[in-house]
């Protein structure tokens, strides 16, 4: 019998199939009511009984997209072992191996929403809170330290820095195309039209220079002190990477990792994962130097090509500091057209460059900015955004 003649079920049955898609929709797949509709018609087609083919149902009419399958994977679970109803409905078969695996990514998002409740009275409780939030502690939240935030206003921040973008057009090429208001002289078209006049030129084509994304190259350091950091600022590299393909990332601790690969995954919690499982030095020491001399000697002529713009997230605190680290930041200054450097430490007022790797890394650099709230990520989107036809600019001194 087809799906659209059936009589969608009422009851704790509906309630919690309806509670199920509202709890996957928060956790961010794109599902609606016509979905929730379907599904309890699907429902009526199998054998309620067996969890296997609940499960096998519920995927087939909620998951649309490859990338969405690892977030009902950890619903379906989490979801059957917190509803009583459910369980009085389901017996005890075990999911498939496959979706029985607990993924990493993407697990706090979904306990989040898994967390809702589903009366119609309660659920109202968490959405007027999430209001208050976003409204009332908005200033709060943008100014405050991302290593003193609780988990839930690193979520809070984490779905903020998710709607960032940058401009597309930064960088002046030499390339031309067709434009009415270019001041270039079009001969070749300009002769063209002209046949069509028997030789006199009335209409003169002109020529304008194509604006397109300037390459962007991130450094992050991920020792101890920076990890907190970076994997906020991870977050942001992720949603530009949505709009501008030519974004690179290296992690760096004690080696140099390449995770640009890993970042393009469209979702952001397996494609931090991604990162994370990709690098063996996570939250340990720092070899800024010898890390510098690998980017520049392996990867330099790869991705700093075409204008392309350098941010480095670190503190600068190398236990190595020597003329080494100032010949590769000179080195690594020369390569780019802008170098920016970006150091929590500026968090603090008083803060003054006094360590050794900061005193020799700091001459080299173009802008020198703090990376420790949303404020200091929405001033580098300015940064970013402002023209960038000259090859040095000043140097921007500490400002929190």
């Amino acid at each position: 019998m087809p799906i659209d003649h059936l009589n969608p079920p009422t009851g704790a049955m509906a309630d919690n199939v309806i509670g199920f898609a509202r709890a996957l929709r928060k956790a961010g797949l794109p599902i609606g009511p016509g979905a929730a509709i379907d599904a309890l018609a699907a429902l009526q087609l199998i054998e309620i009984g067996k969890r296997a083919d609940v499960y096998a149902t519920l995927e087939a009419i909620f998951v649309k997209r490859h990338e969405h399958a690892l977030i009902f994977h950890q619903a379906f679970d989490l979801f059957f072992r917190a509803e009583e109803d459910w369980k009085q409905m389901l017996d005890s078969v075990p999911l498939p191996d496959d979706a029985r695996r607990k993924p990493p990514p993407a697990s706090r998002r979904v306990q989040e929403a898994m967390a809702q409740p589903l009366k119609g009275e309660e659920r109202e409780a968490p959405q007027e809170q999430e209001i208050k939030l976003s409204v009332s502690d908005r200033e709060v939240l943008q100014k405050k330290d991302f290593a003193q935030m609780s988990a839930a206003e690193i979520a809070e921040v984490t779905r903020a820095i998710a709607t960032m973008r940058l401009p597309q057009a930064e960088l002046r090429t030499r390339r031309t195309r067709p434009d009415r208001q270019g001041v270039r002289l079009d001969l070749r078209r300009t002769l063209r039209a002209s046949l069509r006049t028997g030789g006199d030129i009335v209409d003169i084509r002109r020529l304008g220079l194509i604006d397109k994304p300037a390459p962007i190259v991130a450094l992050l350091d991920i020792s101890g002190s920076m990890s907190e950091y970076t994997r906020l600022f991870l977050h942001f590299l992720h949603a530009i990477t949505d709009a501008r393909k030519r974004v690179s990332v290296f992690l760096f601790g004690t080696r140099l990792t390449n995770v640009t690969r890993a970042l393009r995954a469209r979702d952001p919690d397996e494609a931090l994962a991604s990162c994370t499982a990709s690098v063996e030095d996570w939250a340990g020491g720092t070899r800024i130097s010898a890390s510098l001399h690998n980017f520049n000697k392996l990867w330099g002529r790869r991705v700093l090509g075409q204008g392309a713009i350098v941010l480095l997230i670190s503190d600068g605190l190398e236990r190595e500091a020597d003329s080494q680290l100032a010949f590769e930041m000179d080195r690594l200054h020369r390569s780019c057209r802008k170098l920016i450097w970006l150091n929590p430490l500026l968090r603090f007022d008083g803060f003054e460059p006094k360590a050794q790797g900061i005193k020799m890394m700091l001459p080299h650099v173009d802008e020198f900015r703090p990376v420790h709230n949303l404020t200091s990520i929405d001033g580098l989107i300015k940064a970013l955004s402002a023209p960038t036809s000259g090859h040095h600019g000043p140097l921007i001194r500490p400002a929190a």
